[in-house]
Protein backbone atom coordinates (compact mmCIF):
# COMPACT_ATOMS: atom_id res chain seq x y z
CA UNK A 1 0.00 0.00 0.00
CA UNK A 2 1.24 3.50 -0.85
CA UNK A 3 1.95 6.10 1.80
CA UNK A 4 -1.21 7.94 0.81
CA UNK A 5 -3.25 4.73 0.98
CA UNK A 6 -1.83 4.02 4.40
CA UNK A 7 -2.75 7.55 5.38
CA UNK A 8 -6.36 6.97 4.34
CA UNK A 9 -6.46 3.83 6.45
CA UNK A 10 -4.98 5.61 9.44
CA UNK A 11 -7.42 8.50 9.08
CA UNK A 12 -10.35 6.10 8.92
CA UNK A 13 -9.02 4.39 12.02
CA UNK A 14 -8.80 7.76 13.74
CA UNK A 15 -12.43 8.52 12.87
CA UNK A 16 -13.50 5.10 14.09
CA UNK A 17 -11.58 5.72 17.30
CA UNK A 18 -13.57 8.86 17.98
CA UNK A 19 -11.54 11.87 16.81
CA UNK A 20 -13.24 15.24 16.36
CA UNK A 21 -15.73 15.44 13.50
CA UNK A 22 -13.86 18.50 12.23
CA UNK A 23 -11.13 16.15 11.05
CA UNK A 24 -13.40 15.08 8.21
CA UNK A 25 -14.88 18.47 7.24
CA UNK A 26 -14.09 19.45 3.61
CA UNK A 27 -12.17 22.70 3.48
CA UNK A 28 -13.76 24.00 0.27
CA UNK A 29 -17.33 24.75 -0.78
CA UNK A 30 -19.16 22.31 -3.03
CA UNK A 31 -18.78 24.52 -6.10
CA UNK A 32 -15.04 25.04 -5.63
CA UNK A 33 -14.06 21.68 -7.10
CA UNK A 34 -16.43 19.34 -8.94
CA UNK A 35 -14.62 16.29 -10.36
CA UNK A 36 -15.18 15.21 -13.96
CA UNK A 37 -18.25 13.05 -14.59
CA UNK A 38 -17.77 9.31 -15.17
CA UNK A 39 -18.31 7.62 -18.54
CA UNK A 40 -19.92 4.26 -17.83
CA UNK A 41 -19.13 2.94 -21.29
CA UNK A 42 -15.53 2.72 -20.04
CA UNK A 43 -14.59 -0.23 -17.81
CA UNK A 44 -12.46 2.13 -15.73
CA UNK A 45 -15.63 3.77 -14.43
CA UNK A 46 -16.59 0.51 -12.71
CA UNK A 47 -15.11 -0.99 -9.56
CA UNK A 48 -16.46 -4.38 -10.59
CA UNK A 49 -17.64 -5.96 -13.82
CA UNK A 50 -18.10 -9.67 -14.54
CA UNK A 51 -15.64 -9.34 -17.43
CA UNK A 52 -12.89 -7.84 -15.25
CA UNK A 53 -10.66 -9.32 -12.61
CA UNK A 54 -11.53 -7.20 -9.61
CA UNK A 55 -12.05 -7.17 -5.86
CA UNK A 56 -15.62 -8.50 -6.11
CA UNK A 57 -14.09 -11.84 -7.15
CA UNK A 58 -12.46 -12.21 -3.72
CA UNK A 59 -13.34 -14.62 -0.95
CA UNK A 60 -12.30 -14.62 2.72
CA UNK A 61 -9.03 -16.41 3.40
CA UNK A 62 -9.16 -19.95 4.76
CA UNK A 63 -12.72 -20.60 3.54
CA UNK A 64 -14.26 -22.82 0.89
CA UNK A 65 -16.04 -19.87 -0.75
CA UNK A 66 -15.26 -19.30 -4.41
CA UNK A 67 -16.24 -16.77 -7.04
CA UNK A 68 -19.08 -18.23 -9.12
CA UNK A 69 -20.00 -15.24 -11.27
CA UNK A 70 -19.22 -17.07 -14.52
CA UNK A 71 -22.18 -19.39 -14.02
CA UNK A 72 -24.41 -17.26 -11.79
CA UNK A 73 -27.96 -16.82 -13.12
CA UNK A 74 -28.56 -13.29 -11.76
CA UNK A 75 -26.98 -9.84 -11.79
CA UNK A 76 -25.96 -7.82 -8.74
CA UNK A 77 -25.87 -4.03 -8.93
CA UNK A 78 -23.78 -3.02 -5.91
CA UNK A 79 -23.14 0.47 -4.52
CA UNK A 80 -20.15 0.91 -2.22
CA UNK A 81 -20.03 2.75 1.08
CA UNK A 82 -18.28 6.06 1.72
CA UNK A 83 -14.52 5.94 1.42
CA UNK A 84 -14.01 9.69 0.85
CA UNK A 85 -12.86 10.57 4.34
CA UNK A 86 -10.04 13.06 3.86
CA UNK A 87 -11.27 16.69 3.91
CA UNK A 88 -10.31 17.70 0.36
CA UNK A 89 -13.60 18.20 -1.46
CA UNK A 90 -17.26 17.33 -1.17
CA UNK A 91 -17.18 14.64 -3.86
CA UNK A 92 -14.74 11.93 -4.82
CA UNK A 93 -12.73 12.01 -8.03
CA UNK A 94 -12.80 8.86 -10.19
CA UNK A 95 -9.29 9.74 -11.33
CA UNK A 96 -8.00 9.31 -7.77
CA UNK A 97 -6.32 5.91 -8.01
CA UNK A 98 -5.56 5.70 -4.31
CA UNK A 99 -9.16 6.43 -3.37
CA UNK A 100 -10.31 3.80 -5.86
CA UNK A 101 -7.94 1.25 -4.37
CA UNK A 102 -9.19 2.04 -0.90
CA UNK A 103 -12.79 1.60 -2.08
CA UNK A 104 -11.91 -1.73 -3.65
CA UNK A 105 -10.19 -3.05 -0.52
CA UNK A 106 -12.61 -1.61 2.02
CA UNK A 107 -15.99 -2.23 0.34
CA UNK A 108 -15.86 -4.18 -2.91
CA UNK A 109 -13.66 -6.95 -1.49
CA UNK A 110 -15.30 -7.27 1.92
CA UNK A 111 -18.93 -6.50 1.01
CA UNK A 112 -19.72 -6.90 -2.70
CA UNK A 113 -17.92 -10.26 -2.70
CA UNK A 114 -20.66 -11.73 -0.50
CA UNK A 115 -22.83 -11.84 -3.64
CA UNK A 116 -20.36 -13.53 -6.03
CA UNK A 117 -22.05 -16.91 -5.67
CA UNK A 118 -25.48 -15.51 -6.56
CA UNK A 119 -24.84 -13.08 -9.40
CA UNK A 120 -22.56 -11.26 -11.77
CA UNK A 121 -21.45 -8.15 -9.93
CA UNK A 122 -21.68 -4.66 -11.42
CA UNK A 123 -20.34 -2.00 -9.04
CA UNK A 124 -19.99 1.51 -10.46
CA UNK A 125 -17.50 4.04 -9.27
CA UNK A 126 -19.29 7.30 -8.59
CA UNK A 127 -18.45 10.75 -7.34
CA UNK A 128 -19.34 9.75 -3.80
CA UNK A 129 -20.26 12.40 -1.28
CA UNK A 130 -17.72 13.01 1.48
CA UNK A 131 -18.36 11.30 4.81
CA UNK A 132 -18.89 14.68 6.48
CA UNK A 133 -21.92 15.36 4.24
CA UNK A 134 -23.90 12.83 6.30
CA UNK A 135 -23.27 14.85 9.46
CA UNK A 136 -24.01 18.25 7.92
CA UNK A 137 -27.24 20.00 6.89
CA UNK A 138 -25.91 22.70 4.58
CA UNK A 139 -26.40 23.08 0.83
CA UNK A 140 -22.85 21.77 0.39
CA UNK A 141 -23.90 18.40 1.79
CA UNK A 142 -27.17 18.22 -0.14
CA UNK A 143 -25.47 19.13 -3.42
CA UNK A 144 -22.71 16.59 -2.85
CA UNK A 145 -25.21 13.80 -2.20
CA UNK A 146 -27.33 14.74 -5.22
CA UNK A 147 -24.29 14.74 -7.49
CA UNK A 148 -23.37 11.28 -6.23
CA UNK A 149 -26.90 9.99 -6.82
CA UNK A 150 -27.01 11.31 -10.37
CA UNK A 151 -23.87 9.28 -11.12
CA UNK A 152 -25.45 6.19 -9.57
CA UNK A 153 -28.62 6.71 -11.60
CA UNK A 154 -26.63 7.16 -14.80
CA UNK A 155 -24.67 3.97 -14.06
CA UNK A 156 -27.86 2.00 -13.41
CA UNK A 157 -29.43 3.25 -16.63
CA UNK A 158 -26.30 2.25 -18.54
CA UNK A 159 -26.34 -1.17 -16.86
CA UNK A 160 -30.00 -1.75 -17.81
CA UNK A 161 -29.44 -0.68 -21.42
CA UNK A 162 -26.16 -2.50 -22.04
CA UNK A 163 -25.60 -5.34 -19.57
CA UNK A 164 -28.78 -6.71 -18.00
CA UNK A 165 -30.56 -8.35 -20.95
CA UNK A 166 -33.59 -9.23 -18.84
CA UNK A 167 -31.75 -11.14 -16.14
CA UNK A 168 -32.96 -11.14 -12.50
CA UNK A 169 -31.49 -8.32 -10.42
CA UNK A 170 -30.19 -8.07 -6.89
CA UNK A 171 -29.80 -4.43 -5.84
CA UNK A 172 -27.37 -4.07 -2.95
CA UNK A 173 -25.34 -1.50 -1.10
CA UNK A 174 -23.99 -0.38 2.20
CA UNK A 175 -24.13 2.97 4.02
CA UNK A 176 -23.95 5.72 1.36
CA UNK A 177 -24.46 2.97 -1.20
CA UNK A 178 -27.76 2.02 0.43
CA UNK A 179 -28.67 5.71 0.77
CA UNK A 180 -28.60 5.88 -3.04
CA UNK A 181 -29.94 2.35 -3.61
CA UNK A 182 -33.14 3.03 -1.69
CA UNK A 183 -33.82 5.95 -4.08
CA UNK A 184 -33.07 3.76 -7.11
CA UNK A 185 -35.51 1.23 -5.70
CA UNK A 186 -38.22 3.88 -5.49
CA UNK A 187 -37.61 5.54 -8.84
CA UNK A 188 -37.02 2.43 -10.96
CA UNK A 189 -38.78 -0.51 -9.31
CA UNK A 190 -41.59 0.65 -7.04
CA UNK A 191 -43.94 1.80 -9.80
CA UNK A 192 -42.62 -0.22 -12.75
CA UNK A 193 -44.24 -3.69 -12.77
CA UNK A 194 -41.99 -4.98 -15.57
CA UNK A 195 -38.73 -4.08 -13.83
CA UNK A 196 -40.13 -5.06 -10.44
CA UNK A 197 -40.67 -8.59 -11.78
CA UNK A 198 -36.91 -8.77 -12.37
CA UNK A 199 -36.12 -7.82 -8.76
CA UNK A 200 -34.85 -10.75 -6.71
CA UNK A 201 -34.38 -8.54 -3.64
CA UNK A 202 -32.71 -5.34 -2.52
CA UNK A 203 -30.18 -5.47 0.33
CA UNK A 204 -30.29 -1.93 1.73
CA UNK A 205 -27.81 -2.43 4.54
CA UNK A 206 -26.28 0.21 6.81
CA UNK A 207 -28.77 3.02 6.25
CA UNK A 208 -32.27 3.66 7.57
CA UNK A 209 -35.17 2.76 5.29
CA UNK A 210 -38.65 4.18 5.84
CA UNK A 211 -41.15 1.50 4.78
CA UNK A 212 -43.71 4.25 4.03
CA UNK A 213 -41.41 5.53 1.28
CA UNK A 214 -42.63 2.85 -1.11
CA UNK A 215 -46.09 2.42 -2.58
CA UNK A 216 -45.69 -1.21 -3.61
CA UNK A 217 -42.45 -2.70 -2.33
CA UNK A 218 -42.37 -4.20 1.16
CA UNK A 219 -39.72 -5.64 3.52
CA UNK A 220 -39.08 -9.32 2.76
CA UNK A 221 -41.23 -11.44 5.13
CA UNK A 222 -39.10 -14.59 4.92
CA UNK A 223 -35.88 -16.05 3.50
CA UNK A 224 -37.28 -16.92 0.06
CA UNK A 225 -39.49 -13.94 -0.71
CA UNK A 226 -38.61 -12.03 -3.87
CA UNK A 227 -39.49 -8.60 -5.23
CA UNK A 228 -38.89 -7.12 -1.78
CA UNK A 229 -36.11 -5.54 0.29
CA UNK A 230 -34.14 -6.19 3.47
CA UNK A 231 -32.30 -3.72 5.69
CA UNK A 232 -30.50 -3.61 9.01
CA UNK A 233 -28.16 -1.43 11.05
CA UNK A 234 -26.25 -3.41 13.70
CA UNK A 235 -25.57 -1.85 17.08
CA UNK A 236 -24.85 -2.85 20.68
CA UNK A 237 -27.57 -4.76 22.49
CA UNK A 238 -29.59 -2.72 24.98
CA UNK A 239 -28.92 0.72 23.49
CA UNK A 240 -31.70 2.99 22.28
CA UNK A 241 -31.41 4.82 18.95
CA UNK A 242 -34.33 7.28 18.57
CA UNK A 243 -33.34 8.46 15.04
CA UNK A 244 -33.87 4.91 13.73
CA UNK A 245 -37.31 4.25 15.26
CA UNK A 246 -39.69 3.24 12.48
CA UNK A 247 -36.94 2.06 10.14
CA UNK A 248 -37.48 -1.23 8.33
CA UNK A 249 -35.40 -4.09 9.74
CA UNK A 250 -35.07 -7.70 8.64
CA UNK A 251 -33.05 -10.02 10.87
CA UNK A 252 -30.25 -11.54 8.74
CA UNK A 253 -30.17 -14.70 10.87
CA UNK A 254 -33.86 -15.55 10.49
CA UNK A 255 -34.82 -13.35 7.51
CA UNK A 256 -38.01 -12.29 9.28
CA UNK A 257 -39.22 -9.00 10.72
CA UNK A 258 -40.28 -10.33 14.13
CA UNK A 259 -38.53 -9.21 17.30
CA UNK A 260 -37.61 -12.64 18.64
CA UNK A 261 -33.91 -12.94 19.55
CA UNK A 262 -31.93 -15.10 17.14
CA UNK A 263 -29.12 -16.92 19.01
CA UNK A 264 -25.55 -16.90 17.77
CA UNK A 265 -25.86 -20.63 17.09
CA UNK A 266 -27.86 -19.67 13.97
CA UNK A 267 -24.92 -17.69 12.64
CA UNK A 268 -22.90 -20.08 10.47
CA UNK A 269 -20.22 -17.66 9.42
CA UNK A 270 -18.97 -14.17 10.28
CA UNK A 271 -16.00 -12.54 8.57
CA UNK A 272 -14.01 -9.91 10.52
CA UNK A 273 -12.75 -6.62 9.17
CA UNK A 274 -9.46 -8.26 8.17
CA UNK A 275 -11.27 -10.63 5.75
CA UNK A 276 -8.95 -13.38 6.92
CA UNK A 277 -11.19 -16.08 8.46
CA UNK A 278 -14.71 -17.36 9.06
CA UNK A 279 -16.03 -17.42 12.63
CA UNK A 280 -19.04 -19.55 13.54
CA UNK A 281 -21.58 -18.58 16.20
CA UNK A 282 -19.83 -15.22 16.61
CA UNK A 283 -22.83 -12.93 17.01
CA UNK A 284 -26.56 -13.05 17.69
CA UNK A 285 -29.26 -10.63 16.49
CA UNK A 286 -32.55 -9.12 17.62
CA UNK A 287 -34.70 -6.41 16.03
CA UNK A 288 -35.46 -3.49 18.34
CA UNK A 289 -37.11 -0.20 17.34
CA UNK A 290 -35.47 0.15 13.93
CA UNK A 291 -32.07 -1.24 14.94
CA UNK A 292 -30.57 -4.73 14.89
CA UNK A 293 -29.26 -5.39 18.39
CA UNK A 294 -26.17 -7.59 18.65
CA UNK A 295 -23.88 -8.55 21.51
CA UNK A 296 -20.25 -7.77 20.70
CA UNK A 297 -18.77 -10.66 18.69
CA UNK A 298 -16.73 -13.01 20.83
CA UNK A 299 -13.68 -13.11 18.50
CA UNK A 300 -11.74 -9.93 17.80
CA UNK A 301 -11.65 -8.02 14.54
CA UNK A 302 -15.18 -6.61 14.42
CA UNK A 303 -14.81 -2.83 14.48
CA UNK A 304 -17.28 -0.49 16.16
CA UNK A 305 -18.00 2.96 14.77
CA UNK A 306 -17.28 5.84 17.14
CA UNK A 307 -17.92 9.51 16.40
CA UNK A 308 -18.15 12.26 19.06
CA UNK A 309 -21.39 14.20 19.14
CA UNK A 310 -23.41 11.38 17.60
CA UNK A 311 -24.43 9.15 20.47
CA UNK A 312 -26.53 6.91 18.23
CA UNK A 313 -23.34 5.83 16.44
CA UNK A 314 -21.06 5.27 19.42
CA UNK A 315 -22.07 1.66 19.76
CA UNK A 316 -22.66 0.90 16.09
CA UNK A 317 -21.14 -2.07 14.27
CA UNK A 318 -21.69 -0.22 11.01
CA UNK A 319 -18.39 -1.20 9.42
CA UNK A 320 -19.16 -4.92 9.76
CA UNK A 321 -22.90 -4.90 8.99
CA UNK A 322 -22.20 -7.38 6.22
CA UNK A 323 -19.20 -9.11 7.78
CA UNK A 324 -21.00 -10.26 10.92
CA UNK A 325 -23.55 -12.08 8.75
CA UNK A 326 -21.38 -12.88 5.73
CA UNK A 327 -22.29 -16.52 5.23
CA UNK A 328 -25.96 -15.92 6.04
CA UNK A 329 -26.19 -13.20 3.38
CA UNK A 330 -24.23 -15.27 0.87
CA UNK A 331 -26.53 -18.27 1.27
CA UNK A 332 -29.65 -16.14 1.30
CA UNK A 333 -28.80 -14.37 -1.95
CA UNK A 334 -28.33 -17.73 -3.68
CA UNK A 335 -31.58 -19.07 -2.19
CA UNK A 336 -33.59 -16.03 -3.26
CA UNK A 337 -32.26 -16.28 -6.83
CA UNK A 338 -33.30 -19.93 -6.92
CA UNK A 339 -36.73 -19.00 -5.56
CA UNK A 340 -37.05 -16.27 -8.19
CA UNK A 341 -36.20 -18.74 -10.95
CA UNK A 342 -38.79 -21.14 -9.61
CA UNK A 343 -41.48 -18.46 -9.87
CA UNK A 344 -40.79 -17.44 -13.46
Amino acid sequence: MSKRGAGLSLLLAAVLAGCSINVIRPKQTFTATVPAAPDYSRPGSWAALPTMRDSADAHPAHTAFRDQQATAPADVFFLHLTTLIQPKSWNGDLADKVLNKFTDQFSIRTQASVFNAAGRIYAPRYRQAALFSFFDSTANARNAQELAYQDVKKAFQYYLANYNQGRPIILAGHSQGSFHARRLLKEFFDNDPKLRRQLVAAYLVGFSVNPKEYQTLQPCPDSLATGCYVSWNAASWGKEYPPYVGSAVVNPLTWTTDTAAAPASLNRGSVPYGFDRLDTAAVDAKIHDGILWVHPPKPGGYVRFLLPGHAELRHSFHIVDYGMFYQSVRRNAVARVQAWEGRK
